[in-house]
């Protein structure tokens, strides 16, 4: 049976399937977020219970933080600014840019931001959190979002512009996808940016948002460690779920034409392949080998067996069986005459003036 081997190409991904792939995948993120509420009571008592944890550990940096960004606009209102927006606009933009600059990178970067965006989501159905910021104003936390919604689109509901608050889940904090999306835009800078200044932002982005998470009461300082963990076991899954698509790309491709095509799978076949895979094509180059008598007729160098010559192989008839009689010639055609004797047809050298014979 023909082995057929399969590789995926580094060039750039078709955009529109990628395009595709995105919004299919985002709108179930949204969907499953939107269903992933939880009762409000158990939201409130996980998010008091990481506050615990971080009080006994002295972890709980939000305090601070959000003290600051309250009584200082200049800091708070550029901080909701970013957590309004950063969130949505630089994550597109590194994927735009890896789809772009880096295809050969694109593939598995987009495979681990969707493995760990799952993996969120999940968290978001297992774990529900109330944020600082919709606790109790006892526990000494203001709403940046709600305090300063007058200078932005959003309302006292998250980063959801006025109106549209009922569309997001105000409880999934855990983990922090803020973080999580700002640590991977920080790998693939710092990776793959290719200057210094690409790099501070790589380091410069996930701990802004970091700071500017905790500073607007969003999220607790666990919770952006949960998003670096996402990332983390995301970027561990990445390698199996790639090989994983991969077989069935591959099988579906021996099926169906059309999906290696969408895939842009370029197929080496052999001999049977399916119809309508490509194949790669092999020039195979003979160097000129030079024959030996030896070589020709291997028997005649064998030890008691007598050596047979070969009669000359005898030249094409280009004369196509046309024959001319003895003492015949052609117009014009040179006689051959004897050297010594004269006589032509002797067999000596040939002369241009000989006198040709009359029939």
């Amino acid at each position: 049976m023909p082995q057929i081997v399969h590789a995926r190409t580094a060039h750039r991904p078709r955009w529109w399937a990628e395009l595709l792939l995105l919004v299919v995948v985002y709108g179930a993120y949204s969907a499953g977020r939107l269903l992933a509420r939880g009762d409000v009571s158990t939201a409130v008592d996980h998010g008091l219970a990481i506050l615990r944890i971080e009080k006994a550990f002295f972890l709980n940096a939000e305090h601070p933080l959000n003290r600051l960004f309250t009584s200082t606009p200049a800091i708070g209102i550029p901080a909701d600014f970013a957590y309004a927006t950063l969130h949505y606009l630089v994550t597109p933009a590194v994927l735009i840019w890896l789809f772009r600059r880096r295809p050969a990178r694109y593939r598995a970067a987009r495979t681990w931001l969707m493995l760990s965006t799952l993996l969120g989501l999940i968290g978001f159905t297992l774990l529900p959190t109330c944020p600082p910021r919709l606790l109790d104003a006892s526990y000494g936390f203001v709403d940046t979002m709600a305090q300063y919604s007058s200078y932005g689109w959003w309302g006292a509901e998250a980063s959801a512009p006025r109106g549209l608050g009922g569309m997001t889940n105000q409880y999934a904090a855990m983990p922090s996808l803020h973080v999580g999306w700002a640590l991977w835009c920080g790998v693939l800078l710092w990776r793959h940016g290719g200057t210094p200044l690409m790099r501070v932002l790589g380091i410069v982005y996930p701990l802004l948002t970091v700071i500017v998470v905790m500073g607007t009461a969003n999220h607790y300082f666990l919770d952006a460690v949960a998003g670096g963990l996402v990332m983390g076991a995301g970027a561990l899954l990445t390698a199996p779920a790639l090989r994983a698509a991969d077989r069935v790309w591959t099988r579906a491709a021996d099926r169906y034409a059309f999906v290696g095509r969408l895939a842009r799978l370029p197929l080496t076949a052999g001999p049977g392949s399916v119809p309508g895979q490509r194949r790669q094509s092999v020039e195979v180059v003979k160097s000129p080998v030079a024959k030996t008598p030896a070589a020709k007729n291997p028997a005649a160098n064998s030890p008691g067996r007598a050596t047979v010559a070969k009669s000359p192989v005898k030249p094409p008839n280009v004369s196509d069986g046309c024959e001319t009689s003895a003492g015949e010639r052609f117009p014009g055609q040179r006689t051959r005459t004897n050297s010594s004797t004269g006589t032509p047809g002797s067999g000596g050298a040939a002369t241009d003036d000989a006198p040709a014979k009359t029939r």
